[in-house]
């Protein structure tokens, strides 16, 4: 029997049927700056249609229940027969259906494809994220694949197609696919020189057995996987299909799902393999250089879903504190409030404009901008993704009580924050990769100067840390216990550059005064007061346009 008490009141309204896309005034200036005049319309067109489908009802109902719901390893069928296979809820099927017919797995032969993939993945992460992993590895397969031409030529249309058929058949019969990766092993980790996966060359050209283990391999439903193992003359890629020509099953025994904090709607599984047949992609001896061109690219999408689950954290903390009152008055104007949602605004904004400046290097393409890439993509991936899990734990704190139960969503988004921070290598990984790029490729540090060097003079803090960060990269003494400090300072004079360009001034003065002037703390809502922060917070607010 129901029994009405009071009325309920002073309560926001769930932030559904909206366009993510038409109503993120970032990512909408940066689509409009770094794509050609004669595809933007187009690429408009389609981003507004994701756009309001990441924000409707149906797609935050499929993330619901594909998170509820996580997959399961069905190992035997019900005669004793191994079937490997990974059983997902409907939900998931329909996420990645969607994604994929909206071109997130295709971005590298057509005009502007990076920023319009980019801008879509940044987009359409932010309904789930955890279907992201083999978006983005099918993705990134492409310039690993093209060392094999006749191999890329069967593969790069399937994983580039615009329709996504689940189930494992021989990849040729099927109108698209998946592909996944496998790298770690239980012995080395992020030290893949130590895997111990043994690839036995047969007869046929090209082709190997392997015998040995992937500790994480994502996305086990995939069509193939892209793996690592010691061949003959030292380490090398192979490509690995699920299915043979022939239709029978590839030895590959999932031993079982990983229980993991977040992307609990994405399964990770630990395999093993004996006689697995396996074809080489790129020459032996050379697996790392071969896999690097994926690794770069899934390294860029970690920046852009950190980027994405941080602007859906801010929507949600603006949009609450828009909708809830407190002392007499709207929360959002509270000082204090305006303080920390303008702070964390920010902080998404620079995420997004890096993200989307690395999107347009790739289509760019040029020597340049290739070397530019090389330093600017494991510095952003190691800052960006250090940055999310306190942003969105703070935006989190906004919603107060509310924003602590499952319902509200974003105890979801805070399980998934420290992902992209651990997948394609840690915080280590990326600052010792950076070191790696200055000591032996001084065409990357002459790019990326370039690149902040057009800012020079129109802020005096940015042009300070331009010189503090000189002074550091010109001290090599102890330089790998500094790393951290030295790709921080990179990372943050390269987001200062670009919002001091590209960004409102109150944005720019908010990030320069606090990032690079010292005149900020340690934690979020501590911007100086003086700032225009009512325009910061009001340009973040996720409203129709």
């Amino acid at each position: 029997m129901a029994t009405t008490t009071h009325t309920v009141s002073n309560q926001a309204p769930p932030l559904l049927g909206h366009d993510v896309f038409g109503t993120d005034r970032v990512l909408g200036e940066a689509v409009e700056r770094h794509l050609p005049p004669e595809v933007l319309d187009e690429a408009r067109v389609g981003l507004t249609a994701l756009g309001r489908a990441a924000g409707s009802v149906q797609a935050a109902s499929w993330a619901t229940q594909a998170n509820e719901h996580p997959p399961k390893l069905r190992t035997h069928d019900r005669y004793g027969h191994r079937v490997d296979e990974v059983a997902f809820h409907p939900a998931w099927h329909r996420l990645l259906g969607h994604a994929v017919g909206a071109g997130l797995t295709g971005a590298w032969d057509r005009p502007g494809g990076h920023v319009r993939r980019a801008a879509g993945f940044l987009v359409w992460t932010q309904a789930e994220a955890g279907h992201g992993c083999p978006l983005s590895m099918t993705h990134a397969a492409v310039p690993a694949l093209r060392a094999e031409p006749e191999v890329a030529a069967e593969w790069e249309p399937l994983l580039t197609s615009r329709v996504y058929e689940e189930g494992l058949r021989p990849p040729l019969r099927k109108a698209g696919v998946l592909l996944g990766m496998g790298m770690t092993e239980k012995q080395g980790g992020s030290d893949v020189r130590a895997n111990t996966t043994r690839a036995e060359p047969l007869a046929e050209d090209g082709a190997y057995l392997l015998t040995g283990h992937k500790w994480f391999c994502s996305a086990p439903m995939s069509d193939g996987f892209l793996v690592l193992a010691q061949a003959p003359d030292g380490l090398t890629c192979f490509l690995l299909p699920r299915v043979l020509p022939d239709g029978s099953r590839n030895p590959f025994a999932i031993q079982r799902l990983k229980d993991k904090l977040g992307n609990r709607s994405n399964a990770s599984a630990e395999v093993e393999f004996d006689g697995t047949w396996v074809r080489r992609i790129g020459e032996e001896g050379q697996g790392v250089r071969t896999i690097m061109g994926m690794v770069a690219a899934t390294r860029l999408d970690c920046v852009t879903g950190s980027a994405a689950l941080m602007r859906q954290a801010v929507a949600q903390a603006v949009h609450h504190t828009t909708h809830r009152s407190a002392f007499g008055g709207p929360l959002v104007d509270k000082p204090l409030m305006r303080n920390v949602l303008a702070d964390l605004a920010v902080e998404s904004e620079a995420a997004t404009v890096l993200a989307m400046r690395l999107a347009a290097a790739y289509d760019d393409g040029g020597e340049s901008e290739s070397a530019f890439l090389r330093l600017a993509v494991p510095a952003a991936k190691y800052w960006v993704t250090k940055r999310c899990t306190p942003l969105v734990g703070e935006a989190l704190e906004c919603l107060g009580g509310n924003g602590y139960v499952e319902e509200s969503g974003m105890p979801r988004l805070l399980r998934e924050a420290p992902l992209n921070s651990i997948w394609e290598g840690s915080g280590n990984v990326q600052a010792l990769d950076v070191l790696r790029v200055l000591r032996r490729e001084p065409l990357a540090l002459n790019a990326f100067l370039q690149e902040v060097g057009r800012a020079r003079g129109a802020d005096h803090r940015l042009d300070a840390a331009i010189r503090d960060m000189l002074t550091e990269l010109a001290d090599l003494a102890g330089i790998e216990a500094r790393a951290r400090r030295v790709v921080e300072r990179i990372a943050l004079v390269l987001q200062g550059s670009l919002l001091v360009r590209w960004a409102p001034p109150e944005v720019a003065d908010a990030f320069c005064a606090s990032r690079l002037g010292g005149d900020g703390g340690a934690a979020f809502g501590t911007l100086p007061h003086t700032l225009d922060l009512a325009s910061v917070v009001a340009r973040a607010q996720p409203v129709e346009s």
